[in-house]
């Protein structure tokens, strides 16, 4: 059975005042290498968003493989970059994972954990949650649901996908808050970095 990873990379990065959070350092990396990185140690088939063919985030992926897709209309949000994805996925995948790039509390080990629940299940929805079981990433889907991502719209994900399936829904503890950790501001890289010294 065939996973594939899509770390949607596209976006502006908005929050970070000019600065760019996929690329901050995280263990002396950029944190969207080290995500891609843990995805292809997963097993995963990685799929990586970006908003050019030459944009600095395309450089630090260098030679790794995976596949990587510009998309043009980055700016429409979040939905442009999982409707690429999950078209490109959906030729040659069994399940799609979501992986926001900006996440790098999620550990190797979560990744594995959400994708060996999928090979048990896979016709579920399988979704992490935090340790006190509110949803979060990343998110698996079937390629039954593949499809229902072309009518995304805007900057609010595939939420809408997981509400309108609620009885396909399988979800995994993760440790903490890992699971809704994400790092959109200076002020969040340096609270999440002085933690992880």
């Amino acid at each position: 059975m065939r996973i594939a990873c899509l770390l949607p990379a596209a976006g502006a990065s908005s929050r970070m005042r000019g600065g760019d959070k996929l690329l901050e350092l995280v263990d002396g990396l950029p944190c969207l290498r080290v995500m891609a990185n843990r995805a292809l140690a997963a097993g995963l088939e990685v799929i990586v968003t970006l908003p050019n063919a030459d944009h600095p985030r395309a450089s630090v992926l260098g030679d790794l493989d995976l596949k990587r897709i510009v998309v043009h209309n980055a700016t429409d949000g979040m939905s442009a970059s999982l409707k690429a994805g999950a078209a490109f996925a959906k030729s040659f995948a069994d399940g799609l994972m979501i992986l926001p790039p900006d996440m790098p509390a999620l550990e190797l080990g979560d990744l594995e954990e959400i994708a060996n629940a999928f090979l048990s299940a896979p016709n579920s929805i399988v979704q992490a949650t935090t340790i006190d079981a509110n949803p979060g990433h990343p998110t698996l889907f079937p390629k039954s649901l593949l499809s229902k991502f072309r009518d995304l719209e805007g900057d609010r994900g595939a939420a809408s996908i997981c509400l309108e399936n609620p009885d396909l829904i399988l979800q995994v503890k993760l440790e903490d808050q890992r699971a809704r950790l994400d790092l959109d501001t200076p002020e969040d890289w340096v609270k999440w970095g002085a933690s992880h010294v």
